[in-house]
């Protein structure tokens, strides 16, 4: 029986491609097709393929029409978070069931490893805009780097990309997720480039690792190397800058469950955090410690950057607390 305490919805949260990006969690917690190396949300613990109704459809819609109740509108509804989104069969339906409900895009991100299947091409045709991955030019590195479940084929995905191009009259981007002496070389890169052609997406965006990855050896590209990929690729490439902070005086009340939806989904910076909810900095840097005293959520290190992210003992919900409290 599913939790109807979980969240489905979460945020909105900055993202460097989206802007406020309202989460909507449609998946159990690291349930996805891939055991990306690069994963920001650590291993996979439930690799599959196959497609289930996931979540209660009515509970998420409540949670969503609670959420865009707010102030300030998200700049998209997104489909993200603990998995693979196209796993959930009721996908076509959720999108649909938001266009009526918003005027707010929605966005699928997704690792586009079922697109060769026709029925997930067709539920994803009412969103605007769809964002799936390709990070290999070759089933050799398409192994290392994404680790994909032993049903799928490498040739069979990157069909299924093009064929979904083809059919879908709204934007696909296209992300390259590069990492150094993984795929970032000349040779696998032009591989990659020989599918983009055919594939024919409205951008390519490339993305490196930022925050912690699934294993230490996901280091990321630098700067300077993912210029000249950029060059490599054409035109349509882009390298994706990270997202610029907007922070506002937001007075209003803040709930634990809102910084631990956000960490529970990838570890995040004291802006990432503030600039979600719509806080100050210094109200964000007053939650998170609330937080690490009670041993849920505790601080990673990476770049010389400072994450937080929960911790292994932290409970699924939190108890409430106002800025009052803190």
């Amino acid at each position: 029986m599913a939790n109807t305490k979980r969240t489905y919805v979460f945020g909105p949260v900055p993202s460097r491609r989206l802007g406020r990006s309202l989460g909507v969690d449609v998946v159990p917690f690291k349930t996805c097709s891939f055991d990306c190396i690069y994963c920001q949300l650590g291993r996979t613990t439930r690799l599959t393929c196959a497609r289930d109704h996931y979540i209660p459809t009515s509970d998420l819609m409540d949670q969503l029409r609670q959420t865009l109740k707010g102030d300030v509108p998200p700049d998209y509804i997104t489909f993200s978070g603990s998995g693979e989104p196209t796993l959930n069969a009721d996908i076509g339906e959720l999108i649909d069931s938001i266009k009526k409900l918003s005027d707010v895009p929605v966005a699928v991100l997704t690792n586009g490893s079922l697109l060769w299947n026709k029925q997930v091409r067709e539920d994803l045709m009412g969103a605007d805009l769809v964002v799936p991955s390709l990070d290999a030019g070759t089933a050799e590195v398409f192994r290392r780097v994404n680790r994909p479940h032993p049903d799928l084929n490498f040739e069979r995905i990157v069909e299924g990309l093009a064929d979904f191009r083809r059919a879908y009259h709204g934007h696909m981007w296209l992300e390259v997720f590069l990492l150094k002496d993984v795929n970032s070389m000349q040779a696998e890169i032009l591989k990659i480039k020989e599918h983009i052609d055919v594939i024919r997406p409205d951008r390519i965006q490339l993305n490196t690792v930022v925050r912690p990855a699934a294993e230490d050896f996901a280091l990321p590209v630098r700067q300077e190397e993912i210029s000249r990929i950029r060059d490599l690729l054409g035109e349509r490439a882009e390298v994706i800058v990270p997202y610029e902070k907007l922070l506002s005086t937001h007075q209003g009340e803040v709930a634990a469950e809102q910084v631990m939806a956000m960490l529970q989904r990838r570890p995040c910076t004291l802006d990432d955090i503030a600039s979600g909810l719509g806080i100050h900095r210094n109200e964000a840097i007053k939650h998170v410690t609330k937080l690490e005293q009670a041993n849920t959520v505790r601080e990673i290190r990476r770049d010389g950057r400072r994450y937080y992210q929960v911790t292994e003992t932290a409970p699924d919900k939190p108890q409430a607390y106002t800025k009052k409290q803190v």
